[in-house]
């Protein structure tokens, strides 16, 4: 069980750093609307919303909701790595039980519904996204 949610991790990951380096820098910041956030802050919003996940969800510890500023594509691919990473020790480390497993799902989807955001952010500027993989 613990492998295949190793390979389900390692799959978000490299659609999700394929989705962001599809994004030109200099579309980087786009934002089709002003409500709504744009391409930079969404895949900053994910890579934050997966370690907020494992700290609130998967591991019970309270954490506030304080993400940090990414500046440009290059910082942002490597915090998206930083979180995978620690994920990725969390599930390594886990007991995999029922509510570790909602945990892991919980924060799998919150990943797939804001990189579907980014896909249609990519669509808006142009670009075709790349090959959805599983």
């Amino acid at each position: 069980m613990k492998e295949q949610l190793l390979t389900t991790l390692e799959n978000s990951r490299n659609y999700t750093l394929a989705v962001l380096k599809a994004m030109p820098e200099a579309n980087y910041h786009s934002q089709p609307i002003k409500e709504i956030m744009s391409f930079s802050e969404l895949l900053n919003h994910i890579a934050y919303g997966i370690i907020w996940w494992k700290e609130n969800v998967i591991l019970g510890k309270e954490t506030d909701w304080e993400p940090p500023k990414t500046k440009n594509q290059e910082d942002t691919v490597n915090y998206l790595n930083q979180a995978y990473d620690t994920l990725r020790k969390t599930v390594e480390k886990a007991e995999v039980n029922d509510n570790f497993l909602n945990a892991f799902h919980s924060t799998m989807d919150h990943i797939t519904h804001h990189r579907g955001q980014a896909v249609l952010h990519l669509r808006y500027n142009n670009i075709k996204p790349t090959e959805y993989s599983f």
